[in-house]
């Protein structure tokens, strides 16, 4: 699987750690920055990253801040991209299975690695159930534009 990885300056050792444990694991990664701890704007990062995965160039997206939170925000504004903030592998499993959820975020001041990265492998391993989660995905995807496909009244 090809990955995007980012985050911003309160999460550039988090990154490099799971930039690492992705690498480990057999997976090509786009490691997006930042390099240094030096201030920088998270929603840069995510359009970044996010921007990758709308045009199909990777499979998915780890987004790292301090909380995970303006890195969700920021991703989900992009048409086609929708993450979740993700604490632990059961909320991996489950963004994936019901959402279809393409982007993945942490906060490095809420995790340590261990938890983060045991999600990230569930994120990773875990597909869409697909049949009445489809629906409701689609209507997501028609919210922000991604898709302008029919459905039919409930």
């Amino acid at each position: 699987m090809k990955i995007a990885v980012a985050a911003d300056h309160a999460a550039v050792e988090m990154k490099e750690e799971v930039v690492r444990f992705l690498k480990e694991a057999g997976h090509k990664v786009d490691d997006l920055g930042p390099f240094t701890k030096d201030r920088v704007d998270y929603p840069d990062f995510a359009a970044r990253a996010c921007d990758l995965l709308v045009k199909d160039e990777v499979d998915r997206v780890v987004l790292i801040c301090g909380s995970g939170i303006g890195m969700a925000m920021s991703a989900n504004k992009i048409p086609g991209c929708r993450a979740a903030v993700v604490h632990d592998p059961w909320e991996a499993e489950m963004c994936r299975r019901h959402n279809n959820a393409n982007v993945a975020c942490f906060g490095s001041r809420s995790m340590g690695i261990e938890m983060v990265t045991a999600s990230l492998k569930v994120f990773l391993d875990s597909g869409f159930d697909g049949g009445r989660h489809t629906g409701r995905v689609a209507k997501m995807s028609k919210l922000d534009g991604s898709a302008t496909i029919d459905l039919p009244a409930e």
